[in-house]
């Protein structure tokens, strides 16, 4: 069960990084009217609320990395406002692979445990940090990151900020061996077999149910 201390700091920090988030220049475009509302939608205070993330609390120890998002997607209300939200939980061990955010810099705030967290410029610099409770990390956007939890005892539990209400995220695993891409494009491209292809793209299968 999480303490009093985590719940409280998890809505400080929401509060926080969304109005850092408002205050900055964002990669959405200027919109023409107070907000945006979906065809067939009449706006009460229901509209500006979201309570997708009461299932997210109180913040037990996850027992895998898990990510929950409040974008555009799931909150129509930010459509047009250059913001949005994402609760990260590692269990210990677990990773947030390789990937970016297209339309979208990421403002990262740690609340508890510790991350190992990376980006790589597009210079191939790679820039590393290991962060405890209470650190901001900025991933600059469309740059390749990741973040782990390199305890092998403890969960971590961040939340991210966007600076656009549908950043866009593009996993590279993913991308590059889960899509139709022709394997023997990925060996060239990675310099190895076209077996050693087939291989990673096997990993990366989801367990039959």
């Amino acid at each position: 069960m999480a303490s009093p201390v985590l719940k409280q700091g998890f809505f400080v920090v929401l509060v926080l990084t969304l109005s850092v988030f408002q205050m900055v220049s964002a990669s959405d475009p200027d919109i023409l009217t107070d907000f945006v509302v979906p065809q067939n939608v009449t706006p009460d205070g229901n509209f500006f609320t979201f309570t997708g993330l009461r299932a997210v609390l109180p913040l037990d120890a996850p027992t895998a990395f898990k990510l929950t998002k409040v974008s555009q997607a799931e909150f129509p209300a930010l459509d047009g406002q250059s913001v949005s939200i994402a609760v990260l939980e590692y269990s210990a061990l677990s990773l947030n692979p390789l990937h970016t955010h297209p339309r979208a810099s990421e403002l990262l705030f740690l609340i508890h445990g510790s991350l190992e967290v990376g980006l790589v410029d597009t210079t191939n610099k790679l820039f590393t940090q290991t962060l405890q409770a209470g650190d901001m990390f900025i991933f600059p956007k469309g740059l390749v990151h990741y973040q782990y939890n390199a305890n092998a005892t403890d969960y971590a539990v961040a939340i991210s900020a966007f600076g656009s209400a549908n950043a866009g995220t593009v996993s590279l695993p993913t991308t590059l061996f889960s899509t139709n891409i022709n394997s023997r494009i990925l060996a060239k491209s990675f310099k190895t077999t076209v077996p050693t292809i087939h291989t990673l793209k096997r990993g990366l299968k989801p367990p039959m149910a």
